[in-house]
């Protein structure tokens, strides 16, 4: 009786279009399109709308045909000289191709050449192009994550179309450290603009998440300004989708101490907790595997939205090492996961090259897992392996005790400071003892690689211990048990 009062809810909750938002039955995930949804992918570096040069057409369908959901983009405040971090890089605009959210004037002198912007006037151009991103996402079941900030840098903020020397009206006259503070008035305004902006012309999509700011004081911002510059801009949202027809999920990174003023994931008005890297990035930004242990009672997704760069910051294995930090955190019981990938460029869009083929297989297969059980019944759960997870090793696992169980395992160290893993390949074979109430049990060895079955097994439990030995492997494997009906 209750799983059946369970499937008329969730059909019912699917009966109308709406944005995406959390699951009521489990707000860990997300319902999108009237179904429960985990969000996986691999992205490119947030410039697909600003560099026109990119296809985002054919990097869409590169990602819909390995079943990937999900893209973040920076609409403008935030981009970056051509070739930095590493060559292709989207966001690194040739400034030729650059199309940003306000118009350019009459008057010469942009600092990238051509004609300084007029922050009175916006460009058609830019929100036609905007728009027509999220819609052709959506076409193909794809979520838009809208990040309107990141932590301005020394070359990135004499760039902006904000700075003093960039537009007509000579406002945004401080430095990159106060330029997301709520210090300039004149600065504060035109965010404010910017913001409301955005909001308003996406409003009408269903398949958009808005994030105000990633890594708010990495590059010197004091946290004791950030924070209430970051709530700002919470009000700014909302008093925009006030008086329009939709409501979007807003997300925000946590970084700085729990509890600082840049944590806000207990804010009423926040409903996505983004985390960036594996266990922690420069400047204390919480990582996503970090958030799984610290936040996951704040009953909200858990977005593990960029990692390491890919593949420029990855040491040894580096496919290997992607894929750990994927399976890991997703079967530990995060939200959302992207990879930041660099293998997607402007010659390239679709990154169609093995080595991206490896990733994405692997992301696939982690999608596919997840969705052969019903998740929104599991909560992270380890316990259920009582023996077995040798030392130096990693595990996470999730169940619905009694009826499904997800274990993932792998062999790694930390690699960059404790940002990405590093794994330690070998040829390794467990004994996990797993602890199971009396059933009939249906178990899968999955490589992790290609998402395939590599050995199924049905047994009768009595109820206690029952061992189960892997097969062999080289630095990962996960297991799927389920109750025979």
């Amino acid at each position: 009786m209750r799983t059946l009062a369970f499937l008329f809810l969730t059909a019912a909750l699917g009966s109308r279009a709406e944005p995406i938002k959390l699951h009521p039955l489990n707000p860990h995930y997300y319902s999108f399109n009237g179904k429960p949804t985990i969000l996986i992918t691999s992205a490119e570096h947030y410039g697909a709308v600003v560099n026109k040069d990119f296809d985002y057409i054919a990097y869409f369908d590169a990602l819909r045909a390995y079943g990937l959901n999900y893209t973040r983009i920076y609409p403008g405040f935030l981009f970056e000289p051509m070739g930095k971090f590493m060559k292709g890089n989207t966001l690194g605009v040739k400034p030729t191709s650059l199309i940003l959210p306000w118009a350019r004037s009459q008057k010469t002198g942009y600092a990238l050449g051509g004609n300084l912007f007029d922050l009175d006037k916006w460009d058609p151009e830019f929100f036609r192009r905007l728009k027509d991103f999220v819609a052709k996402a959506g076409e193909r079941g794809i979520v838009v994550e809208i990040c309107f900030y990141n932590a301005q840098y020394g070359d990135t903020w004499p760039m902006s179309p904000l700075y003093y020397e960039n537009n007509i009206q000579s406002e945004g006259r401080c430095d990159y450290e106060d330029a997301q503070t709520l210090k300039h008035a004149d600065l504060v305004r035109r965010e404010d603009e910017y913001v409301h902006k955005i909001t308003e012309e996406v409003n009408k999509f269903d398949n958009v998440i808005l994030e105000i700011c990633d890594e708010p004081y990495l590059t010197g911002t004091p946290i004791e300004l950030a924070g209430p510059w970051i709530a700002h801009n919470i009000e700014v949202i909302k008093k925009t989708e006030n008086t329009l027809p939709k409501k979007h999920l807003i997300a925000q990174q946590i970084e700085g101490p729990i509890g600082g003023p840049c944590d806000f994931t207990a804010h009423p008005d926040i409903s996505v907790i983004v985390a960036q890297y594996a266990w922690e990035g420069g400047h204390e930004q919480m990582g996503g595997l970090k958030a799984l242990d610290y936040e996951y009672d704040k009953n909200k997704p858990i977005d593990f939205n960029e990692t390491d760069y890919y593949p420029a910051w990855y040491q040894g294995d580096r496919i290997a090492a992607s894929r750990v930090e994927a399976w890991e955190f997703i079967v530990g019981g995060g939200g959302s996961f992207n990879q930041l990938n660099g293998l997607y460029t402007i010659r390239d869009p679709a990154g169609n090259t093995e080595e991206n083929r490896q990733l994405l297989r692997a992301l696939k297969g982690l999608h596919d897992f997840m969705y052969s059980f019903d998740f929104l019944k599991m909560r992270p759960d380890r316990t259920f392996v009582r023996d077995g997870v040798p030392l130096g090793a990693w595990a996470r696992g999730m169940s619905e005790p009694g009826e499904q169980y997800a274990f993932y395992h792998h062999h790694s160290a930390f690699g960059r400071n404790a940002a990405s893993f590093k794994v330690t390949p070998g040829k390794y074979e467990e004994t996990f003892m797993l602890h199971l109430p009396a059933g009939t049990y249906h178990a899968e060895w999955v490589d992790t690689a290609s998402g395939s079955a590599i050995h199924t097994q049905k047994f009768v439990h009595e109820g206690g211990g029952r061992s189960l030995k892997t097969p062999v492997h080289d630095v990962d494997i996960a297991l799927r048990v389920k109750r025979v009906k």
